[in-house]
C-alpha cells in the first residue's frame, strides 16, 4: 500500500482514499463501540491511525514511497506535542499508578500516536489541491449525515447510533436515551455527547460554506443544503460551545468576505434565528439563558471550583504532568476545560506545546492565504483557520482528548491544514505563481461563487516566505 503520488497512479490508493477510510471509521461507527481486548484505545479510527503511522515511519525507510520530505510547520508542532505526551508517560513511571491510571496512561499514548500518524499522512501525503479538495468534500459528507442524524433525533428522542451494531466491537460504555434540556432532547448522532457533536459540526461547517460558494452551477443546491443541515443541527445540540464555535467560525469567515455577501449572511442569520423561535419552541429562550445565567448555573460553577480543585494536583507535576489519561474523572472530578486537564495531565510544557499546535495551524492557514493567487484556495484558507480556530476556543469549554471523534477531527483537520499549506507554496513558486495584484481576485478557470468573487482584499502583497512560524465529559454542560 503506497502513500504517494506515483501509488496514486499504479494502483489507485493513495493518502486520502487512507483518509477517507478513516473518516469513515470515525463518524460512521459510534464512538462507544470499541474492540474490547483494547478498551478505550480499540476504536476502529485508533487503530487505523496507529496503522497509518507505520506506514508513515516505512515511508521513511523505503525511497521509492517517500512522501513530501521539505519544511512543514504542522509536522513540526505534531511531533513536538507527542514528544510532550511521551515525556509525562515517561515522568509518570517515577510513582506507582493504580491500575486504572497505568491504563489509563497507556491508553493516551496510543491516542496520541494515532493523531500523529493522521496528522503526518494528511499534512505530508495529500499529493495535490484537487486531492486535498475532495478529501474535504468527503469529510463534509460525513458531517450531513450526522447533521442528519441528528436533526431526526432531537424530534424523534430516538437514539438511533444504539441500533448500529459492527460484529467484533461493543460498547464500552452503554448507550443511554438522549440527554435533555429543558424537555429539549440533545441529540449526539454517532458520537458520545450533544457537545462533542456541536464542536465536529462547527468544524466542518466552514469547509461546507467554501464549497457551496465555489460549487459549480449544477451542485449548489446540493452543497447549500448541506451547510443548511448543519447550520441546523448545530443549536439542537442545545450547548454553549454550538454557539461560541459558531460565532467564532462567523467572525473568521466573514472578515473577508465583500459588504455585500455579509449582509446577505446577516439576513439569513436573521432568518434562522426567526424560523428556530418560530418552529422549535423553547429553543431559543434555552439558547438564551445558557449565557444570561453564566456563573449562577451549574455547568458553570463546576468549571469555576474545577481551577481551584485543580491547583495540588498541579503543584505536584507542574512541568511534566502526572501522566496524559491518568486524571480519571471517575477518580477525582471534571474539569470540563482541556486547557486545565492539559495542565494536570501533561504540565505547562505540554500545555505550551499543545497551543503552539493550534497557533501553527492558524498561522499556516493565514500564509498560505497570503502566497496564493487563486481566489478559491485563499478562500479555502481562511475557511481552514476558522476550522482550526473553533478546536482552539472549544478546548476551554470541553475536554476534548477525552473525546475521540472530537480530538480525531481536530487532528485530522490540522493536518489537512499543513497539505494546504505545502500545496499552496508549491502553486506560488510554479511559473506564474504569486500573490496578484492588489485588487485582483478573479480566476477565469474556477467556477463562480454563489455570493461575489471579490474578496476584499485584507494583505498587501508580499514576496513568498519560505517558512512559517512552527509555532472527559459531563452531561450538565
Amino acid at each position: 500500500m503506497e502513500l504517494s503520488a506515483a501509488g496514486t497512479r499504479r494502483r489507485g490508493t493513495d493518502a486520502v482514499t487512507l483518509l477517507t477510510c478513516y473518516v469513515f471509521l470515525l463518524m460512521v461507527i459510534p464512538s462507544p463501540l470499541t474492540f474490547a481486548p483494547l478498551g478505550g484505545a480499540g476504536g476502529p479510527d485508533t487503530i487505523f491511525g496507529v496503522l497509518l503511522l507505520f506506514a508513515y515511519l516505512l515511508t521513511l525507510a523505503v525511497p521509492p514511497l517517500a512522501l513530501a520530505r521539505g519544511r512543514q510547520p504542522i509536522r513540526f508542532a505534531a511531533v513536538l506535542l507527542t514528544c510532550a505526551v511521551l515525556a509525562s508517560y515517561i515522568s509518570s513511571g517515577r510513582r506507582t499508578l493504580p491500575s486504572l491510571e497505568q491504563n489509563g496512561a497507556d491508553r493516551g499514548v496510543i491516542l496520541m500516536l494515532g493523531w500523529l500518524g493522521i496528522m503526518l499522512v494528511a499534512a505530508d501525503g495529500i499529493p495535490s489541491m484537487d486531492r486535498l479538495k475532495t478529501l474535504l468534500r468527503r469529510i463534509v459528507l460525513g458531517a450531513t449525515a450526522m447533521a442528519a442524524l441528528a436533526i431526526t433525533q432531537f424530534f424523534t428522542g430516538l437514539n438511533a447510533a444504539k441500533y448500529i451494531q459492527i460484529p467484533g466491537l461493543t460498547a464500552q460504555t452503554p448507550f443511554t436515551d438522549l440527554l435533555t434540556r429543558n424537555q429539549l432532547n440533545r441529540p449526539s448522532a454517532t458520537a458520545i455527547d450533544p457537545i462533542e457533536l456541536a464542536v465536529v459540526l462547527a468544524i466542518c461547517l466552514p469547509i461546507a460554506v467554501h464549497q457551496a460558494r465555489f460549487a459549480p452551477p449544477g451542485l449548489r443546491r446540493r452543497r447549500w443544503l448541506q451547510v443548511a443541515l448543519i447550520g441546523i443541527a448545530l443549536p439542537m445540540t442545545v450547548s454553549r460551545t454550538a454557539i461560541i464555535a459558531l460565532v467564532v467560525s462567523a467572525v473568521v469567515m466573514l472578515s473577508i468576505w465583500p459588504k455585500r455577501d455579509r449582509r446577505i449572511a446577516y439576513v439569513v442569520g436573521l432568518f434562522a434565528v426567526a424560523g428556530m423561535f418560530v418552529s422549535v419552541h423553547g429553543l431559543l429562550g434555552t439558547l438564551s439563558s445558557l449565557f444570561t445565567q453564566v456563573g449562577s448555573d451549574t455547568s458553570s460553577a463546576s468549571r469555576t471550583g474545577a481551577f481551584g480543585s485543580s491547583m495540588p494536583f498541579i503543584s505536584q507535576h507542574p512541568w511534566f504532568g502526572r501522566g496524559f489519561g491518568t486524571f480519571l474523572p471517575s477518580t477525582y472530578f471534571f474539569t470540563d476545560d482541556q486547557y486545565l486537564l492539559s495542565v494536570i495531565e501533561i504540565g505547562v510544557i505540554g500545555l505550551i506545546c499543545l497551543l503552539t499546535l493550534f497557533a501553527t495551524g492558524w498561522l499556516a492557514a493565514r500564509n498560505a492565504r497570503r502566497v496564493s493567487r487563486d481566489p478559491e484556495t485563499r478562500h479555502l484558507a481562511q475557511c481552514m483557520a476558522a476550522s482550526a480556530a473553533v478546536p482552539a476556543v472549544s478546548f476551554a469549554t470541553l475536554d476534548a482528548l477525552s473525546f475521540a471523534m472530537a480530538a480525531s477531527l481536530t487532528f485530522l483537520i490540522l493536518g489537512c491544514v499543513g497539505a494546504l499549506w505545502r500545496l499552496a507554496r508549491v502553486e506560488a513558486m510554479a511559473p506564474g505563481g504569486g500573490l496578484p495584484p492588489a485588487g485582483h481576485e478573479r480566476s477565469p478557470t474556477r467556477p463562480e461563487p454563489a455570493f461575489s468573487d471579490v474578496e476584499k482584499d485584507d494583505t498587501a502583497p508580499i514576496p513568498v516566505v519560505q517558512g512559517a512560524a512552527p509555532w472527559r465529559a459531563s452531561p450538565a454542560r
